[in-house]
């Protein structure tokens, strides 16, 4: 650390993600739940874990696995209650531990009530805390393709308008632009943070600022709907979103911040993470992720750019020294185990997963674990569609059945490459039943200790 920085006790700790649905279920249902968590907070301190992060454990309709989030403040019927979350903050903090929460707030879910009452007409009083847009031509106010695939628009009937979504059809873009909508936001995050949580992971900030005007993508193959990324991702002024949000919440807490930047480079790693700034913390950068997916794109068997891969963290281990912080990671639940891609799940399955441990845990920053990533957990295989939960992966199989992909090759595509690798039930409290299957080898930690 450079004598320049100051020490915060985030800069000083080991964050554990948890997936709460995969994680360790307590009562039998074959899903995780908040008392699971709690049951295995003293196999976390033993860990030697400082700080724990928990995926979306909000109510949800669940159609993105808890990132469609319809209300805030309650808790998912099926992860337990709020006095179930109080115990369980109560007890990581008598064990010296922090806890942190999943943030999502680029998107509610359409069962949200913000949304319910946008949609019930056109001059709902919270018609602008969407982002809706007459048809054009009969079609979608323009050609931007969801990051789901499909339109990034859906039309609703009753209003006879269409509304953005960057996600799935059932998750509605908030729209930033509007002061009411970042004030009842910021109402949120304050009772979280007065509750006594430790900070916030917030998800899609890159996507929060869109372009005006909402135009049509570049179309010279065209395509029906064309990937809209420079509308929308790290957009001019997103910043400015970002710096009220630090001044009106964040910079109020000693708390921990952390953010996924789809899209930031090394070079604009200091505008978000530069402690002279007084913004996050940190961010998940995502080029060292884009490296394996677009070489596994081009060639299935492709091995890992290792050179590739040195030059992407020594950048950004380079560019932010003295002047920010980094958050390491190598796995969470949108990308495939680590292990499995980067490595030999096979033979090497133990050298792989003590080398790439080894590797990001002697850089500087903080380190992030995934949940059995200590245990170095693999893919899984999948045999048919029925596999699948993940709604991304779904989508994505009908578009490459459409562009004539035959169903095994597409089931080869999305093993390797699918967010439901990391989903399946963490193998330190598997319960015979489950929501997702895994077929396990020797990952089990009974089979470690």
């Amino acid at each position: 650390m450079s004598s320049g920085q100051t020490v915060r006790w985030w800069k000083q700790a080991v964050v554990y993600q948890i997936y709460p649905r995969s994680f360790m279920d307590s009562n039998g249902d074959g899903i995780g739940d908040l008392n699971g968590i709690t049951d295995k907070l003293d196999y976390l301190q033993w860990l030697g874990i400082d700080v724990i992060w928990i995926c979306p454990m909000y109510r949800s309709p669940n159609d993105d696995n808890g990132y469609d989030i319809s209300d805030y403040q309650a808790i998912m019927t099926e992860f337990g209650t709020m006095a179930d979350f109080d115990r369980l903050l109560a007890e990581v903090h008598a064990r010296g531990m922090r806890l942190i929460l999943d943030l999502v707030v680029n998107h509610t879910s359409d069962e949200h009530p913000w949304f319910i009452e946008s949609r019930s007409s056109q001059s709902s009083a919270k018609r602008d805390w969407y982002i809706w847009r007459d048809g054009k031509n009969g079609a979608e106010p323009n050609n931007w393709e969801s990051i789901f695939n499909g339109s990034a628009w859906k039309y609703d009937p009753g209003s006879e308008q269409y509304f953005l979504h960057l996600f799935s059809e059932r998750q509605p873009d908030l729209n930033w632009e509007n002061p009411q909508v970042r004030t009842a936001l910021y109402d949120m995050m304050r009772w979280w943070l007065d509750k006594g949580i430790d900070g916030f992971r917030i998800d899609a900030i890159c996507h929060m600022k869109k372009q005006p005007g909402l135009t049509d993508m570049p179309n010279p193959q065209g395509l029906r709907y064309v990937p809209s990324f420079e509308r929308h991702l790290n957009y001019d002024g997103l910043l400015d979103y970002v710096d009220d949000l630090c001044e009106q919440v964040f910079n109020r807490y000693d708390i921990m911040t952390v953010g996924e930047m789809n899209g930031a480079s090394a070079q604009q790693g200091e505008d978000w993470v530069g402690e002279q700034h007084g913004r996050l913390n940190m961010i998940f950068q995502f080029e060292h992720v884009k490296l394996w997916e677009t070489s596994h794109q081009q060639s299935p068997d492709a091995g890992l750019d290792v050179m590739g891969l040195k030059d992407i963290f020594t950048r950004w281990q380079t560019l932010l020294e003295g002047k920010g912080w980094n958050a390491l990671y190598v796995e969470n639940h949108d990308i495939p185990r680590v292990v499995s891609k980067w490595g030999d799940d096979k033979q090497y399955w133990r050298e792989s997963a003590t080398a790439i441990a080894a590797m990001y845990f002697l850089m500087q920053g903080t380190p992030f674990i995934y949940q059995g990533q200590e245990l170095g957990m693999t893919n899984t295989r999948f045999t048919s569609l029925a596999d699948f939960n993940d709604i991304a992966a779904r989508n994505r199989f009908a578009k490459l059945q459409e562009q004539g992909m035959d169903e095994a090759q597409i089931l080869a595509f999305l093993g390797r490459s699918g967010r439901d690798n990391s989903r399946t039930p963490n193998a330190v409290g598997r319960r015979a039943s489950c929501w997702l299957q895994y077929r396990y080898a020797v990952v089990r930690i009974e089979c470690q200790l």
